[in-house]
């Protein structure tokens, strides 16, 4: 077998333009938005337009052995869509249509490929909404947040995507097109196939079509800002507010760290001098908005917090501006930026904050906190540089007691980024070398030959022909 087989073989069913060698053109599928990650060049890229191309893309790397990376955008932060042993990497951006928004059944339907923003910007005019909304919906595409099962900012009163896929289009290994789920509101009909390939990470099928559930669009909001001077008064006021009833739309916590450089980054005037802020926004009926935002701003004022809420739209937008720039901002003051997903009950929320700032100040690291505070999901981002080899070394030390304080106080290891090449090792510590083994009958089950984004999740299938001579590099700055 010859890369140049394969690539006149594709060449025949997708058209010259939609298969890609040249190595400057592969660099960028190399790797994706994780940091600190091994890269490495695909042997080619290719970019089909239907289900039907996509299934002859599968069944060509069946007959040459072929690993075969499923990818969107690459804004993932798993690692997951890294192409670790060469092959084939399969975008589905070109599949990018909405095929369906459906006002009588609340549903829409549409390709891969489709961006979470431009489907959101085509129901609003119906009054809809889609509820998920990860950090970069303005770029993530609903494939590649379906194979995630990517979280955001609206997670806690709404839920994540897995609550709002119904039915699912997929290619399986074998290159079989198989459809799973529907429309109607109850659906129990053999196990939840939908459920199962949602949130698979590319590991078990190619999603081809999606069919989501969409809501409708809350009639009025109210958003505030709460500061405070040290974490632990954040922390309790977290679960002060949903033990008051009170469910908000988003609460979302910035440390000072985060906060410092997003002020630095944005200039929107940020209250640097703080501890820590939650972002608080309360959405429903205006009755309803009215009186949970009292109440978050009573449980705000008992826990020593200050509170104000955002006297227009446009200081509304500045606020979740903010939030959405903690990342890039955060990235923009050291070479390296490790972003971590730990997610524990809400409950234990000031317990997790304080540890982090612990294990910051014990491995003499700069570890900027932010995230999802009502449901519990954390971001602790670690900011280094990939060249200092001592520093790194303390940074693993510092990731691998995250993780273990998460699971120490009943947490998981992902609430949203999910688990790719990034968090593969630490699965057992949460599953179980039997519950791993249960994920390994799954993946052999349903790709015996181990070709579907091969490297995450699960150990590698020895049954695959690798190409290993193309640049790799370790880590990424």
């Amino acid at each position: 077998m010859s890369i140049a087989e394969v690539n006149r073989t594709l060449t025949g069913i997708l058209g010259k333009e939609n298969v890609v060698t040249a190595q400057e053109d592969l660099i960028c599928y190399s790797f994706d938005a994780t940091a600190g990650l091994p890269e490495h060049l695909p042997d080619l890229l290719v970019t089909p337009t239907s289900t039907e191309q996509v299934a002859e893309i599968v069944k060509v790397a069946r007959r040459y052995k072929l690993p075969i990376y499923p990818r969107g955008s690459g804004t993932n932060l798993s690692g997951g869509t890294v192409p670790l042993k060469g092959g084939i990497v399969l975008s589905l951006l070109k599949m990018n249509k909405i095929l369906e928004i459906d006002r009588d059944n609340l549903t829409a339907t549409v390709q891969p490929g489709v961006i979470i923003r431009t489907l959101n910007n085509a129901v609003a005019p119906h009054g809809l909404l889609y509820p998920p909304d990860p950090g970069s919906m303005a770029t993530a595409t609903m494939g590649g947040s379906v194979a995630e099962c990517s979280g955001g900012l609206r997670g806690l009163k709404y839920g994540v995507t897995r609550d709002y896929v119904m039915g699912l289009e997929v290619v399986l290994a074998s290159g079989e097109i198989v459809r799973f789920g529907g429309k109607t509101v109850k659906n129990v009909t053999a196990y939840d196939m939908v459920r199962l390939f949602t949130g698979s990470e590319g590991t078990l099928g190619i999603i081809t079509e999606i069919l989501v559930r969409l809501i409708p669009a809350p009639e009025a909001r109210e958003t505030m800002l709460a500061t405070f001077g040290d974490l632990a008064s954040a922390g309790r006021s977290i679960t002060g507010i949903i033990q008051s009833k009170v469910i908000p739309a988003t609460m979302e916590i910035m440390d000072r760290v985060t906060m410092e450089t997003v002020e630095n980054y944005a200039r929107i005037g940020l209250p640097t001098e703080a501890e820590a802020i939650l972002l608080v926004e309360v959405d429903g009926i205006p009755e309803v908005v009215r009186r949970e935002a009292a109440a978050v701003r009573e449980v705000i004022n008992r826990n020593g917090g200050t509170v104000k809420s955002a006297a227009s739209e446009e200081e509304r937008d500045q606020l979740w501006a903010a939030r959405r720039a903690a990342l890039p901002a955060l990235a923009r003051k050291r070479p390296t930026t490790i972003l971590e997903d730990a997610t524990v009950p809400r409950s234990k929320i000031t317990e997790m904050l304080l540890a982090i700032q612990e294990i910051g100040r014990r491995h003499n690291l700069t570890i900027g906190t932010f995230g999802h505070a009502g449901d519990g999901n954390l971001h602790p981002t670690i900011l280094t540089d990939s060249r200092d080899e001592e520093e790194m070394e303390r940074v693993h030390r510092a990731v691998d007691e995250i993780f273990k304080t998460a699971l120490a106080l009943g947490g998981t290891l992902s609430g949203e980024h999910g688990i790719g090449m990034a968090k593969a090792r630490y699965l057992p510590w949460e599953l179980g070398d039997q519950g791993v083994q249960v994920l390994q009958k799954i993946k052999e089950a349903l790709d015996p030959e181990g070709l579907l984004n091969p490297g995450k999740m699960v150990p590698l299938c020895p049954n695959i022909r690798v190409n290993d001579t193309g640049s790799r590099r370790e880590g990424r700055l």
